[in-house]
């Protein structure tokens, strides 16, 4: 589906504070399931939008449940003048090109060490790119991250353009889940 076939999704949902860290300076919102279903990835999915009236443009993560939450910055809920507990207006439409991920300095450094991992890290896609960040950093103990990067360099090596065994939903893996509210 193309992004000309998507119509601005509106919706409402109440602004949480997270419980950690304790002294988050942001909110988060969990989109109604009805406003989620209508995003073309159960995944990570980025978006231009609206949050009481006032432009933003954010990677939608999935919560583990089949909906989508989005981390609402100090700054935005500064400007919308919106805070935890008030329900909000949103509106959102997927974004056209998906913006390129930033991807940690181990990583960088890991490919720079791997030519052939770099030339296919540097051929796939950004959604490709954004899921192998997520899933290396996914990983719960420094062991698992530094395994999993030098697993990484090795498939990309190999020609792999995926992550394997990688659930982007979090709904079986619960490796995506919003924040707990406070």
């Amino acid at each position: 589906m193309t992004r000309d076939a998507f119509h601005p999704i509106r919706c409402q949902a109440t602004l949480r504070r997270p419980a950690t860290p304790v002294d988050a300076d942001w909110t988060f919102l969990v989109l109604p399931k009805a406003a989620s279903a209508k995003l073309p990835s159960r995944s990570m999915v980025t978006v231009d939008g609206t949050l009481a009236g006032h432009i933003f443009q954010a990677t939608l993560e999935p919560d583990g449940g089949g909906s989508h939450w989005l981390k609402v910055s100090a700054a935005l809920g500064e400007t919308a003048r919106v805070a935890a507990g008030d329900e909000v207006a949103l509106t959102l439409a997927p974004v056209a090109v998906e913006p390129e991920p930033v991807a940690p300095p181990e990583l960088l450094a890991a490919l720079a060490e791997h030519p052939a991992a770099r030339a296919v890290w540097d051929d796939i896609t950004p959604l490709a790119r954004r899921d192998w960040i997520h899933w290396i950093g996914s990983g719960k103990q420094a062991q698992t991250r530094d395994r999993r990067l030098r697993t990484a360099c090795d498939m990309l090596a190999a020609g792999k353009r995926r992550a394997c065994c990688f659930d982007r939903s979090g709904i079986y893996s619960k490796a995506f889940r919003a924040p707990e509210p406070a």
